[in-house]
């Protein structure tokens, strides 16, 4: 397949698996990525992770602020075909009608659920235990288009984002690679989706971050998973915020929800139905930390709550 002309639309981390395969195996032609972001007090311009890529490969760049209104350039180009995998733009009808063998998203769930935004957050947060990639046609709707192959993985109970994130970036990878010479050759499937069985999901903020201790332990417990490494789930104690990368949870009964239990080497808050025994921590302004070192240099009183 290297006379496959390709342009290739990613931006994150989770796009660089795919990205490197079509650098090895088609013929990338341009990677479009979002505008180089600023970073620090400095204003430091940084490359997205696909930019990095396609540099060292001597691959051409291009960065619209609005790919909708600057497009120009694909158009001149006209590949055989589009692939996309987290870009972070929507894209037009005016550039999903340009290559003859159409535009192909690998989507980072089992469509037609979790369609939208941060679908493998969403998916920890909702405590599945499986999820998956989908290789899917472009239309004008949100992953609302034709899919060609979905491969599944498990969620673990000890996955996180961060796991989860690498994990299923490999499977995109696999999938296209599996998938693209059928592609080409025309003789793959194409299943429309059931949109009766949709779901959305919506963008990460910060208000999804903080902690409700009168929610259950296992959604809390999840909350944490779905958000380390980051932003990171948080609450506040003594006005100051902190961060959890890991805890547990014991299951009890009469519960007070963000009372502190302190032991000699523990940290327990209530919540609905139990303790959140928290592990590791990243207090505000500080480096992580084990819970035994934070309890170490802190105030320790009956009667504590978090919040206060």
């Amino acid at each position: 397949m290297k006379d496959l002309k390709v342009i290739f639309m990613g931006t994150p981390d989770f796009a660089v698996p795919v990205l490197e395969y079509l650098i090895e195996n088609t013929n990338v032609v341009l990677v479009v990525t979002q505008p180089d972001k600023e970073v620090g007090r400095d204003k430091k311009l940084v490359y997205s992770p696909i930019k990095k890529i396609a540099l060292s490969h001597n691959v051409n760049v291009f960065q619209p602020v609005r790919i909708r209104k600057d497009f120009e350039i694909i158009s001149e180009i006209n590949p055989d075909i589009i692939i996309t995998c987290a870009y972070g733009q929507i894209i037009p009808k005016s550039i999903l009608d340009i290559p003859r063998l159409g535009c192909i998203n690998v989507h980072a769930s089992l469509l037609p659920e979790y369609r939208g935004a941060a679908p493998m957050q969403w998916a920890i947060l909702d405590g599945k235990t499986e999820t998956g990639v989908t290789l899917m046609y472009m239309d004008e709707g949100m992953d609302t288009g034709d899919m060609i192959s979905k491969m599944t993985c498990e969620i673990l109970p000890e996955d996180t984002i961060g796991s989860l994130h690498d994990k299923l970036s490999l499977v995109g990878k696999e999938l296209l690679s599996k998938e693209l010479p059928n592609i080409v050759n025309g003789t793959n499937d194409r299943e429309k989706q059931d949109n009766d069985k949709a779901t959305y999901t919506k963008m990460i903020k910060r208000e999804d971050e903080l902690l409700n201790f009168e929610d259950t332990g296992l959604n809390i417990i999840n909350k944490i998973r779905a958000f380390n490494p980051w932003p990171l789930a948080y609450f506040k104690f003594n006005d100051i915020e902190i961060k959890v990368l890991k805890a547990s949870f014991e299951a009890k009964n009469n519960t007070v929800p963000g009372k502190i239990e302190f032991g000699k080497k523990e940290m327990n808050i209530h919540c609905a139905d139990g303790l959140i025994k928290l592990e590791k921590i990243k207090p505000f302004g500080k480096k992580e930390m084990d819970i035994v070192p934070y309890l170490n240099g802190i105030k320790k009183e009956e009667g504590m709550y978090v919040g206060k």
